[in-house]
């Protein structure tokens, strides 16, 4: 059975979506895990 353009819409949809959110984390500054409660560090610059 041949697919149709909605199921080749939906790949590609999800693909760019995926590639989207790995993207996204690019860059990104500071921990990926919620620090331990006693120190705070503030890395606004001034």
């Amino acid at each position: 059975m041949k697919p149709c353009w909605a199921q080749y819409l939906l790949w590609l949809v999800i693909a760019v979506a995926g590639a989207g959110a790995m993207l996204s984390g690019c860059g990104q500054k500071g921990d990926l895990y919620l620090p331990d409660g006693g120190e705070q560090h503030d890395d606004t610059k001034k």
